[in-house]
């Protein structure tokens, strides 16, 4: 029987993946990764092993399928769809990093005027990636699209670059998410041209929008439970606790642990300390950047 190993990594966090199957011939672990691209920042494979013990064990060979967390491994058994693949070593691999002191964020993030204001997915998703648009619009550039990337010190470090994603593999597919060219055409004239910013930086400024067509504007500064409360949302948004893999009922175990929960709060507490956070809603992103560009004002980042 075969064995195939990979390691899958983005920076310093790195997930080992062992399969067993009768096949030989495997190049990768994953043969259609959109997905997994898109939730993490610069995720690469290796051949060469590191690790010393297989953090995920596929057996392919076993006919029920099934899924199981013991002992810091994950058993995946019989065949998985690439959807239902990548979500799992989203998860997967997002507790890797973490583990090493990086984080994922929900959110999207542009350079502007030489500050880095991001806008935070939070517990809703109501206009990120379109602050994003507005904000490259108006000649800011690419920090992150879906995912931003900070070491323990806040600092940001990766970000996911791809705008759009043009493809869901099986098991991600979503028919309650509307086209992304359709809320695009609804609200620009054209696409801005997108320049990545790569340089590592600290979040200047965080943004929660509301946005949906219909809101007046409103903005708030939000104390110190809600950044908290709201940006736990966003980094917790990884690890699948929320997640139906399959149908049947296959769910994604539990991989967190009660230290590392604590951890993360404090990681929190300590990026939130003295960072302006606002709420702005508002019904297109260039009423909801103007508002920003005031609070870039107010606050002495302008």
């Amino acid at each position: 029987m075969a064995e195939f190993r990979q390691e899958i990594f983005s920076g310093a966090g790195v997930l080992r993946v062992d399969v067993i199957e009768n096949e030989p011939g495997r190049e990768q672990i994953l043969d259609e990764m959109t997905f997994l691209n898109y939730r993490l920042a610069e995720v690469q494979f290796r051949s060469k092993i590191k690790k010393a013990r297989p953090d995920v064990i596929w057996n392919r060979e076993k006919d029920t399928k099934a899924i199981r967390y013991d002992d810091g491994q994950l058993f995946l058994d019989g065949e998985w769809e690439q959807g239902e693949l990548n979500k799992i070593m989203v998860a997967m691999l997002a507790y890797q990093m973490d583990a090493v002191g990086l984080h994922p964020w929900h959110s999207s993030a542009v350079r502007f005027k030489d500050r880095t204001i991001l806008f935070l997915g939070g517990e809703n998703n109501h206009g990120k990636s379109m602050g994003q648009i507005e904000g490259c619009r108006r000649g800011g550039q690419v920090v992150s699209t879906e995912t931003t990337v900070t070491d323990d010190d806040g600092i940001v470090v990766a970000g996911s670059k791809s705008v759009y994603i043009r493809v869901r593999a099986k098991g991600t597919e979503r028919a309650d998410l509307p086209s992304q060219d359709e809320g695009v055409a609804k609200f620009f004239e054209k696409e801005p041209e997108f320049i990545n910013y790569n340089e590592p930086k600290p979040v200047d400024l965080v943004i929660m929008p509301g946005m949906d067509g219909h809101f007046d504007t409103k903005v708030v500064k939000m104390g110190d439970f809600e950044k908290e409360y709201q940006s736990y949302h966003s980094v917790m948004n990884y690890f699948g606790l929320n997640q139906l893999l399959s149908p049947g009922g296959l769910v994604m175990p539990v991989v967190d642990t009660d230290e590392k929960r604590a951890a993360r709060g404090d990681f929190i507490h300590r990026f939130v300390q003295g960072k302006p956070y606002y709420m702005v809603r508002a019904a297109t992103p260039r009423l909801m950047w103007d508002e920003v560009e005031k609070i870039l004002a107010k606050e002495n980042l302008a």
